[in-house]
């Protein structure tokens, strides 16, 4: 067995080991399973939270984005660099507070509970989990590509092996597992990237003289107007690559669940200083790589695989282990999260709550482990026939998310008078315009990302919505109170958690009424 191989099988079996862990402290109750009994403190809130927005892309769409188009990828990058504590501090403590004081379990319920109508829960969890599929089936394939290299096998067998992995801790562990894994990946994400970094500036004589090189194969790749200059003065799709990885992560279901799962509401504040050190950590080096990539292989077939190419050139066999170890945790670290929020959503937001609603705490827990094995087996038999490009799919997935999702997020804690008719306006304009915007061609002609209409759309449907309704449709009494705790910085008052049986008792009224 190579090195290689035998890294990448110990930090298999370690991530199944932390799965059979997380099942050992009997988290078999839904708070338990799918929040980890909000018991998380700030590292592992942190590092989860960046380690499941990071995904396959990292090292897959951003090695390309830096091979094919140089230092325009950083547009990317420089929104992703304050994202974490961009979503700690807007929805980070509020979030915490609100979702607790409601009795919310899931980002989705949370959502109904806050703006109370059963069509929030109806037009979120199948948006939600359309796009979460999508973008858990990119980080098949980026894992698939990953082994078939490292281990020779082929493309169907190491896509099924990566697959298996990661469905294994997940369904045994649920969030705890998934929150500790992410934790241990996030740190091998960060060991693996900057190790590979250092190795590829010391192969190719430094920064200044890599840049020189790389200016010399294409002067235009120095500039962030991308290689043929194509973006200059295009400040609709800049502003959507500064947006999807900053705004645009705050209404990733499977991410701001992480807020919900803190021990206390003041964990947010450390987590995002520890947030922030990942990023600048991480984030620079998969499109530096994929750039300077072009030195090591100028004549690379498919840029996707840009890094793990150089990792292949520029390293020993044992430090190639521990980078294809670090490659892994990033597309593991995002599959988990996605797939474990998509067993929820169909679990818990959908099953429960319009199929079966005397269904016990640990039926539902089956329900969503059965959803998870269903996404994965699905997921393979598209990627294993038919793989599409892992950017594409990526930026596609959490463009509409984005855009669906975040005014109804951000509204929730920080709008008194966001309502049903609004957030209900709001994820539909979001949704129809981004996926509209996309399919119709209309980026390309008229030099507008779909992230930007998309935001734009839903934000102008959030605000208008809600003023206009406010006669028929006020904010219910119980919510407003919440709201005021809510944004008091201290821990919720012992009185207002004694009470909430009292205030779900209202919640669920106030629905019935809307149903």
């Amino acid at each position: 067995m190579s090195l290689e191989l035998a890294f990448l099988v110990v930090y298999f079996l370690a991530m199944a080991g932390i799965g059979f862990w997380a099942m050992k402290r009997g988290q078999s109750d839904s708070e338990g399973y799918l929040l980890g009994g909000r018991s998380l403190g700030p590292g592992v809130t942190a590092l989860r939270l960046q380690s499941s927005s990071m995904s396959g892309y990292m090292f897959m769409g951003a090695g390309s984005l830096g091979y094919t188009q140089g230092y325009f990828g950083m547009w990317y990058a420089l929104g992703d660099l304050g994202g974490g504590i961009l979503n700690l501090s807007v929805l980070g403590r509020r979030m915490r507070k609100l979702s607790q004081i409601l009795g919310s379990i899931t980002s989705i319920e949370y959502l109904e509970h806050r703006y109370p109508s059963k069509w929030i829960r109806l037009i979120a969890a199948p948006v939600a989990l359309f796009c979460m599929f999508f973008y858990v089936l990119a980080q098949f394939i980026a894992g698939g590509r990953g082994l078939e290299m490292v281990t020779g096998v082929s493309f169907p067998l190491a896509l099924a092996i990566a697959i298996g992995v990661i469905v294994l801790y997940t369904f045994l562990g649920g969030y705890l597992a998934v929150a500790y894994t992410d934790f241990v990946q996030a740190i091998i994400m960060v060991i693996g990237m900057v190790w590979i970094l250092i190795a590829t500036l010391i192969a190719i004589g430094g920064f200044t003289a890599g840049n020189e090189a790389v200016g010399q194969i294409n002067p235009n790749l120095l500039t962030m107007w991308g290689a043929d200059l194509g973006f200059q003065g295009q400040w609709g799709v800049i502003l959507g690559a500064l947006l999807v990885f900053s705004i645009g992560y705050m209404g990733w279901p499977h991410v701001v669940v992480s807020h919900m799962a803190m021990k206390k509401p003041s964990v947010a504040r450390t987590a995002g200083a520890y947030s922030m050190i990942f990023n600048l950590l991480f984030i620079p080096g998969p499109y530096l790589v994929g750039m300077f990539a072009l030195l090591l292989l100028p004549n690379l077939a498919n840029p996707e695989i840009a890094i793990f190419e150089v990792a292949d050139a520029v390293l020993p066999s044992f430090a190639v282990g521990i980078v294809m170890a670090a490659i892994m945790a990033a597309i593991m670290s995002t599959a988990d999260a996605l797939l474990l929020q998509a067993g929820t959503i169909a679990g818990q937001d959908i099953y429960a709550r319009f199929i079966n609603r005397k269904m016990t705490d640990g039926q539902m827990v089956w329900v969503s482990r059965i959803t998870v094995l269903l996404l994965a087996v699905i997921g393979y038999v598209i990627a294993a026939f038919d793989p599409p490009a892992v950017a594409a799919v990526v930026i596609f997935s959490t463009t509409v998310l984005g855009s669906a999702f975040v005014p109804a997020y951000v509204c929730a804690v920080w709008w008194k008078k966001a309502n049903t008719v609004g957030a209900i306006s709001s994820m539909i304009a979001g949704t129809v315009v981004s996926v509209g915007w996309q399919l119709s061609g209309l980026p390309d002609s008229t030099g507008i990302d779909p992230m930007v209409t998309g935001i734009l759309a839903s934000t102008i449907a959030m605000i208008v919505g809600s003023l206009a309704s406010q006669r028929n449709h006020p904010v219910p009494e119980h919510i407003a109170r919440a709201l005021e705790e809510t944004a008091k910085v201290g821990p919720i008052p012992a009185r207002m958690l004694m009470n909430q049986d009292a205030y779900l008792a209202a919640q669920a009224e106030v629905a019935a009424r809307h149903e």
